[in-house]
């Protein structure tokens, strides 16, 4: 009866497992191409080893059929395609795995097989294989159709390839693809756009990557794409980012189903072996269920920490996604009152509500982080200590329920983040300094700068994962190059501006022609002009009473002083006697003169 207990939870755990993927038991079949002797190319190194270990993995996993070949003609690579076509029309999983030459022309794929010349453009038609009829090969399939291809290679067919029509786009990588079909997925070993290496051993990254998780029992399909896009981002440095495109259902669609089987008995038990198998189980399920129902089983002891941390990066995941709907819940309605011009409180309100979100947001965040962190160390922890005494947990780390993971070193370093994210913002050109992971003003403007560009609200106060990946999934430069003064953009670098003899550089960048000095008996001419303007002012007030008088001479006289600065000296006189100009005001002469008729009048603005 105890036995029976304590299987009780293990067996509800396994019952969620199967409750939320299907074992699919059905019939799976798999095709694995791999080119590396081209003929008319240079040959690549490990297309063949890839396509040795993929085939290796899928056997291993059970696969019904397994078809295995390297360097084939495009004839002979057709035959295989069609022969494979009829091996998937009972299937219920459909795989294909291709490595070597890939080439985008116009927006459609094609794969290259190895007596290719393609001397011209149009000869892709001809002497390649269309992506789509690798997608007719595995069509019949009924639950998962599954196409790798490990072909972004840098291209040389390409680079000498003749154009028929100037305009006719070859592109660099493989082009993005939308399925059509439904169940299918398209996986790259490079993003669309970019290309891929081939790695330092005998076989790429991406291949690396694949054989560990790909074939994991009961994990789901896109699931085990996520782990390998991990691996591979570690393994390059951040430079190659595998991608998958298509959609499925609901339901996890694992490559392998779980098997259950009779547990043979024991001689001895092993308390913290079953601990370990059953957490490891929750952790493959990755829900709050599983993990409810192994800390029902086991509330207590190192395992039980690590079970909670898992918890609580659940909720904290969930916490986030539901601050971020909510901060756009609230700033949507902030936008509809300003569009319907609601009264002002209505509105003062809405942006209240808005800003409140978006900092609920910002923590939600921040907590998530740091959950995710504690996880990670705490799930790296438990790896070192199973790989140093494998089913138990040391003494020295198995403990009551309040056991402090938390304070284990983190596998990612706040520091480590901090330099990923100042990297890439070098890259999309928005930072200029050093990665040297200090998240300084520095940093935090050049942050500013990308959001400013690129359209997003990032929190520029911390180095965050949402950052990272946010500046990741820019191919090309977001910021504009600013140069100084004397500089212009070339690329992405400023060089100086060089002028031609007699030219020099102006205000606007741009080489304008010097002028020529003046010559030194104007600048006398000038001198002796405005040392006239420096007469006593008892003469200066002379000239205009002269001007004030009557006649027409007089009108003239007012009208050529009138043309100075306003107020400059000038003196106003009628009948009635003389005064200065006021300030701001000017003599205008209106002609005529005599006796009660003024020839000038004090014009003021």
């Amino acid at each position: 009866m105890r036995n029976l207990l304590r299987l009780c939870p293990l067996l509800l755990a396994l019952a969620l497992l199967l409750g939320a993927q299907p074992a699919f038991a059905g019939k799976r079949v798999a095709l694995v191409l791999a080119n590396s002797a081209y003929q008319h190319a240079p040959s690549l190194a490990n297309p063949v080893n890839d396509g040795s270990v993929m085939a290796k993995t899928l056997k291993e996993a059970g696969f019904d059929v397994v078809d295995s070949r390297h360097d084939l003609s495009a004839l002979d690579t057709r035959r295989v395609l069609r022969d494979f076509a009829d091996a998937t029309r009972d299937a219920d999983i459909a795989v294909v795995y291709y490595a070597g030459h890939g080439i985008e022309v116009e927006g459609s794929n094609y794969l290259i097989p190895v007596d290719a010349k393609l001397e011209r453009d149009t000869d892709v038609y001809d002497e390649a294989l269309s992506l789509d009829r690798i997608l007719v090969a595995v069509e019949p399939a009924k639950q998962l159709r599954l196409v790798i291809l490990d072909a972004c290679r840098d291209n040389p067919f390409g680079k000498r390839m003749k154009r028929t029509i100037a305009s006719r786009g070859i592109g660099r990588g493989l082009a993005q693809v939308e399925p059509t079909s439904p169940n299918t997925l398209i996986a790259y070993s490079a993003k669309a756009g970019f290309t891929a290496q081939d790695g330092d051993g005998a076989n790429s990254p991406f291949t690396v990557a694949l054989s560990k998780h790909l074939t994991t029992p009961g994990l789901d399909v896109r699931r085990a794409f996520g782990f390998v896009r991990d691996d591979v981002l570690k393994s390059t440095g951040n430079k190659q980012e595998p991608f998958v495109y298509g959609s499925l259902g609901g339901e996890d669609v694992p490559l392998v189903p779980v098997k259950m089987t009779a547990a043979a008995p024991a001689p001895a038990a092993n308390p913290q072996a079953d601990i370990r198998r059953d957490y490891e189980l929750a952790l493959q399920v990755g829900n709050r269920a599983a993990w409810d129902a192994f800390l029902a089983q086991h509330p207590d002891g190192f395992y039980a920490s690590l079970a909670k941390l898992q918890l609580e990066k659940i909720g904290a995941e969930q916490a986030h996604s539901a601050a971020i709907a909510k901060a756009k819940q609230a700033e949507a309605e902030r936008d509809r009152l300003a569009a319907l011009g609601a009264q002002k409180d209505a509105q003062a309100k809405a942006a209240a509500d808005a800003k409140a979100a978006e900092q609920a947001q910002l923590a939600a965040q921040k907590t998530k982080e740091q959950a995710q962190q504690q996880a990670a160390a705490a799930e790296q922890q438990r790896v070192n200590l199973a790989a140093a005494a494998p089913g138990a947990a040391p003494a020295s780390t198995a403990g009551p329920a309040g056991t402090n993971v938390a304070a284990l070193t983190p596998a990612t370093t706040p520091a480590d983040l901090s330099r990923s994210v100042q990297t890439e913002l070098g890259r999309v050109g928005c930072f200029s300094g050093q990665a040297d992971g200090n998240w300084n003003a520095s940093s935090q403007r050049s942050l500013s700068q990308f959001n400013r560009y690129a359209g997003t609200k990032l929190d520029v106060k911390v180095a965050s994962t949402d950052a990272l990946d946010a500046v990741k999934s820019k191919p090309s430069r977001v910021c504009p190059l600013v140069c100084e003064h004397g500089f212009k953009a070339d690329g992405d670098k400023c060089t100086k501006i060089v002028c031609r003899e007699g030219y020099a550089v102006n205000d606007d960048n741009e080489c304008e022609k010097q002028r020529a000095a003046k010559p030194a008996t104007a600048k006398r001419v000038t001198a002796k002009r405005d040392d006239g303007d420096e007469r006593p002012a008892r003469q200066r007030r002379q000239s205009a009473g002269a001007a004030g008088g009557y006649g027409a001479a007089a009108g003239v006289a007012a009208a050529a002083g009138a043309g100075r600065a306003t107020g400059g000296g000038q003196v106003y006189c009628n009948s009635g006697g003389c005064r200065p100009v006021h300030r701001g005001c000017r003599l205008e002469y209106r002609g005529g003169g005599g006796p009660g008729n003024d020839a000038n009048a004090e014009v003021c603005y």
